[in-house]
């Protein structure tokens, strides 16, 4: 999530301010990784594509704003394993996700990683099959099945270390 999306996040869900800035319940600043530049710069294009008014002492989250952030929180959906720890990876995933699709790259590789698929290359994985229906269907509504590629090993992949 970068600084744009976060700041929409938390203008979003109700948090406590402290002399109009977001704090924590121990009064820490919501923002302290960020530099004040990088903020300043965060709002003034969340400003400019009106995602947030800006009040007399505050900023407030548009109704586009919403629209937007509620679509990405959304957009990711989580799904649980259903492989057990030793099932045999007999599955090749590979895939080719556009830069501008980077989030859906992210969660697509925290999803291979979460049902038991090791990295042979950046973008390609092995692991157990098959991949679960729900997960396909959801793969498809986001538009990336285009993008991947799967093949089905005769043997199973064995995980070998080698020596040069």
């Amino acid at each position: 999530m970068n600084l744009s999306e976060k700041i929409l996040e938390l203008l979003l869900k109700p948090r406590l301010r402290y002399k109009g800035v977001l704090v924590s319940l121990f009064g820490l600043p919501a923002f302290s990784p960020y530099k004040k530049q990088s903020i300043r710069n965060a709002v003034y294009k969340l400003r400019k594509k009106n995602y947030i008014l800006q009040g007399e002492n505050r900023a407030i989250i548009s109704l586009a704003g919403r629209k937007y952030i509620e679509r990405k929180l959304h957009s990711m959906k989580s799904f649980s394993s259903c492989f057990p720890k030793d099932a045999p990876k007999n599955l090749i995933v590979m895939y080719d996700i556009p830069q501008n699709k980077k989030a859906e790259r992210e969660w697509l590789r925290f999803h291979l990683r979460k049902f038991g698929y090791e990295m042979i290359h950046k973008s390609v994985w092995v692991g157990p099959s098959p991949l679960p229906e729900e997960f396909i269907s959801y793969i498809k509504r986001i538009r990336l099945q285009r993008h991947l590629k799967a093949l089905r090993l005769a043997k199973s992949y064995q995980i070998t270390s080698f020596n040069l």
